[in-house]
């Protein structure tokens, strides 16, 4: 496998974006002419540099292109290349390279765009351009209601399914009184109203809220307000860097030792790993995977550790697990046509080491289980990497927005 520079055009289309490269992998001879272009082209629009670097970056592109590889390069004879560029947190980026992708790069697909609020923009252009666009990094909701499309899937978690599940815990262990500390983009405030939904709906109180600029590195002025409001519960309704320092400045603040509990609803195996399990030892989180959750898990877990480092995340393994299930549905389809691979995605149960009997519904959900972890204490930590011990399985139906809840115009009521 090589990599090279896109080409000078593609950079100048893109409006500047700072990392952009392809990696074709593998060759092929009698290339199939049901391939438009004679290549499949899958793009991904990550955080390469900035907060969310870590979650999605670097490892989620070595996860795709462990996936091609696996595949064995090519789907119908010809070729499969992965392309990455770096949106750098920025919606008018996301869609202008989403734009030059599918207008002249030949991209067929893309099949993650790190963060809610980049994602929901290289959505728009998705659809217009009857382009098929997968998530595995961003959380928001919306993305499978009110900005749903016949070509977009959901695969990870959503907020929905962290609220569901991690405030749902934190209030039957008696937290019935929130404050949340809110990063101020459409990830953030989706997980903070449906987390209050939660509350709300078992009979606690959410006391007040501050909303956070991303990337903040000093959170101090946003925790005074959360320590003052005297709830019992904080919410970190953020993720990546921020989740990270807004746990590190509330240990320094003494929000913990004052009572109060954090909850970090979206809370990554790096962030507990960067954190160290003195600082987070107890908390409770939700993920849709974990590397030593059983042997497949644990199994595609060391190859990765081998080629990155470090063990995968739910978005990062969420990442080969779209890969590979979009490259048969392309099989399946005998094309890689927009609307022949849908159906076939559809229509084909997702059975990996990521999910078992997962299934895409018609708002774009993969609905699989959701993971309730406690974070070990660091006397229970049997390795670096033995971090959570398992504290429920949320099945898919219950963890995901029930059909009968939906704003997404699709779904027939």
């Amino acid at each position: 496998m090589r990599t090279t520079l896109l080409a000078a055009a593609l950079l100048a289309a893109s409006q500047g974006m700072a990392c952009a490269q392809q990696a074709p992998v593998g060759h092929s001879q009698g290339i199939s002419t049901t391939i438009s272009g004679a290549v499949v082209r899958l793009g991904f629009l990550l955080d390469m540099s900035g907060p969310y670097a870590d979650v999605t970056g670097p490892g989620s592109a070595a996860a795709a292109r462990m996936a091609v590889e696996d595949f064995g390069g090519t789907v119908l004879g010809a070729p499969v290349e992965v392309v990455v560029a770096d949106h750098q947190n920025k919606p008018d980026i996301a869609a202008a390279t989403a734009r030059a992708w599918f207008d002249t790069a030949g991209v067929d697909a893309i099949l993650d765009v790190a963060a809610s609020a980049t994602a929901l923009a290289a959505a728009d252009i998705a659809k217009a351009k009857n382009k098929i666009i997968v998530f595995n990094g961003p959380g928001a909701v919306r993305l499978t209601n009110e900005a749903c499309s016949p070509v977009s899937v959901h695969w990870a978690y959503d907020t929905y399914a962290l609220a569901n599940s991690t405030a749902l815990a934190t209030i039957k262990a008696g937290g019935d009184s929130w404050f949340f500390v809110t990063a101020d983009y459409a990830f953030g405030q989706d997980l903070e109203r449906d987390a209050s939904a939660v509350v709300k709906a078992n009979g606690g109180t959410v006391r007040g809220s501050v909303r956070v600029p991303l990337n903040t590195a000093d959170f101090s002025s946003f925790l005074l307000q959360a320590q003052g409001s005297g709830a019992k519960v904080v919410g970190l309704a953020n993720a990546g860097a921020d989740t990270t320092n807004a746990i590190k400045q509330a240990a320094e603040f003494g929000l913990t030792q004052g009572g109060q509990t954090l909850a970090g609803l979206l809370v990554y195996i790096s962030d507990v790993k960067s954190l160290g399990l003195k600082a987070t030892q107890g908390m409770l989180l939700t993920e849709g995977f974990y590397w030593d959750l059983n042997d497949a898990t644990r199994a595609w877990s060391k190859r990765y550790f081998e080629r990155v480092g470090k063990m995968p995340n739910m978005s990062q393994a969420g990442v080969y697990s779209t890969v590979m299930h979009y490259l048969k549905a392309v099989a399946k389809a005998g094309t890689d046509e927009t609307s022949a691979v849908m159906t076939a995605m559809r229509e084909t149960p997702v059975d990996d080491f990521y999910a078992r009997g997962g299934r895409i519904r018609e708002d774009g959900r993969m609905v699989h289980d959701m993971y309730l972890f406690k974070v070990k204490a660091p006397s229970e930590s049997t390795g670096p990497w033995d971090l959570y011990q398992l504290v429920a399985t949320v099945p898919g139906e219950q963890a995901f927005q029930p059909l009968s809840a939906s704003r997404c115009p699709l779904v027939k009521k």
